[in-house]
């Protein structure tokens, strides 16, 4: 030892969970911006993540926005909120989701959390131990996969269909799970598929579940953001055929992501997650995590109650016509097909034919050069669990949309293979 250093730093980094990352949205949209052309004078129009909060039409309701204010000026809420959350927020999400269900859930079923996301790392870490595995949507939302794997919990993947509407593969999820399954997740309406399940599909899904003796993590964090034919049903209406957790959050009905409201619930009447362990699991870890801001939680009540049914059906409005827009759009562009019209949330999964490209060997090198060429981000399907296809949002000014489309197919005529 010189001058008093130890020989050797006891720390080390465990090397499975340096290398347990996966690709994140939020990664490969960096790393795309990252090659945008400094020297190209138009704007950037974003078209891979659904963040439509920048664009005016998609303004918060002024209902939201005063509620912060009253909360803050009360002075009610500088304190720190108790575990799960401040008991009248809690009242109003309860009230908010039995709109929609068969039996009624109380306050105590519900856990407040910053975000969904904060909501899937809770369960997630509920349910972690020795051997256990979790079954993951393909195409899906790859933070499940990247907090499984930090939790050490093995992921197998089912398939949705897109020939069926993005349908889960039933037949394939039952022949991957094992004594060890614990749990399935189940984003609807879709992420990054734009579908939404129908009552019957759902109730299959809850039967499958049942039969295999696991849970269903239900991701609502697109509640009711739809607009086609098939009626939004929650997977809690099912919640006495199998346990289900809802996740949900203000953030994309209200259209305020930043604000980091979300919640956890045992929708399951029958008390199996009581007497699982699971809730014991779940309200461990929240006493030893970040709570969302008490004043956001103060708010909550109001804006949850008051809260017109003009503001939603305005932003209902506008996203059917942008998936209109999309949709046409890309019947327009030859080398990219849409299998299904998107009927929910705010993407669109297409796929590419790189046979009709020169020198594009993959959805990454598409999404590369698209947005050095002509400052159009969009996702590339590998990012989702789809290699060479495209995840499109349409979150955003239906103008800007058009444009950001009609770049897209001067790119693809620009590639196009000489015949």
């Amino acid at each position: 030892m010189e001058n008093g250093a130890a020989k050797k730093w006891r720390f080390e980094v465990k090397q499975k969970l340096n290398t347990a990352p996966t690709i994140t949205i939020r990664l490969v949209v960096t790393t795309l911006k990252e090659n945008l052309n400094k020297n190209d004078p138009r704007p950037t129009i974003p078209l891979g993540n659904g963040d439509p909060s920048a664009f005016s039409c998609f303004r918060v309701t002024p209902v939201a926005e005063d509620a912060i204010v009253d909360a803050i000026r009360s002075a009610n809420y500088n304190c720190n909120a108790p575990t799960g959350g401040l008991l009248p927020a809690r009242r109003a999400v309860v009230d908010y989701l039995n709109r929609d269900l068969p039996y009624k859930l109380s306050p105590d079923d519900v856990y407040l959390t910053s975000g969904c996301k904060h909501g899937i790392e809770v369960i997630l870490t509920a349910l972690a131990r020795p051997g256990a595995n979790v079954l993951l949507p393909r195409p899906g939302y790859p933070l499940y996969e990247a907090r499984a794997r930090h939790s050490y919990l093995e992921i197998r993947h089912f398939d949705l269909i897109p020939e069926k509407g993005w349908e889960v593969d039933l037949d394939a999820l039952e022949a991957i799970a094992d004594e060890n399954t614990v749990a399935m997740v189940i984003i609807n309406p879709g992420n990054p598929c734009g579908n939404v399940f129908t009552n019957q599909h759902l109730q299959k899904i809850a039967e499958m579940a049942r039969k295999l003796g696991i849970m269903v993590i239900a991701d609502e964090v697109y509640d009711h953001l739809t607009f086609g034919s098939t009626h939004y049903v929650r997977m809690g209406v099912f919640g006495s055929i199998v346990p289900v957790i809802t996740l949900g959050s203000i953030s994309k009905r209200w259209i305020v992501p930043g604000w980091r409201l979300g919640w956890l619930v045992t929708s399951d009447p029958n008390g199996i997650l009581q007497k699982s362990g699971v809730v014991d699991c779940i309200k461990g870890f929240l006493n030893i995590s970040s709570a969302p801001a008490t004043f956001i939680q103060g708010a909550v009540p109001h804006i949850i109650e008051k809260t017109e049914e003009d503001f939603f059906s305005k932003i209902t409005d506008i996203l059917r016509e942008a998936a209109g827009i999309c949709q046409d759009k890309i019947k327009e562009i030859p080398c990219i097909t849409c299998p299904k019209k998107p009927e929910g949330s705010m993407f669109v999964m297409v796929k590419l034919d790189l046979s009709q490209l020169e020198g594009i060997n993959d959805d990454m090198e598409f999404a590369l050069q698209l947005v050095k060429e002509e400052s159009v981000i969009v996702l590339p399907g590998k990012a989702v669990g789809m290699e060479n296809w495209l995840r499109i949002t349409f979150a955003i000014e239906p103008s800007v949309l058009e444009e950001g489309l009609g770049r897209i197919k001067a790119f693809c005529e620009r590639h196009a293979k000489k015949k």
